[in-house]
């Protein structure tokens, strides 16, 4: 599980079915390691300094926006929760629901705001002031409508980040709120029990 509090921007070497990333961060990383690309999260095939390759299934290119790097872009990267570490963003599986597209970048005087169109099933998962993964960050909804939200970016995530390189057109990640997406299944189950129909037995 991760939390979406991105530990370091690494650098993509290679791409293709097997793809390599460099960053400082995977240093102590060992074959079978899970680590999060921009939300995705892969399994350390191959490790060689601080060079580390993830093999990547069709599902993946086909859910993910991992398809479309190239050599030289930045990646988020972020390593599984520790049993003793602290909890930081929110519940983020490393899971993709859907790619976004980005809509806008707006630098504010207080960091940015970047809009997002979401795809039409994930939609319903979206509420204001609730939490959604994109490109792996941890980020609160601040505004929501029928196709679009935004999200509110501050100094250190456009630092420590690569949200800030982003620009319209660009696909991101999104994963959803773990938490609405068990909420909706709940309420699917219990429709499914009720009947709509109530009979009534009278015993004489």
């Amino acid at each position: 599980m991760f939390t979406g509090i991105v530990e370091a921007v690494g650098e993509v070497r290679s791409v293709g079915p097997r793809l390599a990333v460099a960053s400082r961060l995977v240093e102590a990383a060992a074959i079978g390691d899970s680590i999060a690309i921009d939300g995705v999260c892969l399994t350390v095939v191959e490790r060689r300094g601080d060079v580390v390759a993830f093999d990547l299934s069709q599902e993946t290119l086909v859910r993910t926006g991992l398809g479309e790097l190239r050599e030289g872009d930045r990646v988020n990267l972020e390593r599984p929760l520790a049993a003793d570490g602290r909890f930081g963003g929110h519940i983020v599986q490393g899971h993709v629901d859907g790619v976004g597209t980005v809509v806008a970048l707006e630098r504010t005087p207080t960091g940015a705001t970047l809009t997002v169109e979401a795809p039409d099933d994930l939609g319903r998962y979206l509420v204001e002031k609730g939490s959604v993964a994109v490109d792996g960050v941890s980020l609160t909804v601040a505004r929501l409508d029928r196709t679009t939200f935004d999200v509110a970016l501050v100094p250190h995530t456009l630092a420590a980040t690569t949200l800030g390189d982003l620009a319209a057109g660009d696909p991101v990640n999104l994963e959803a709120d773990v938490i609405a997406k068990y909420v909706e299944r709940s309420e699917e189950h219990t429709s499914e029990l009720q009947s709509p129909y109530v009979i009534s037995y009278a015993v004489f």
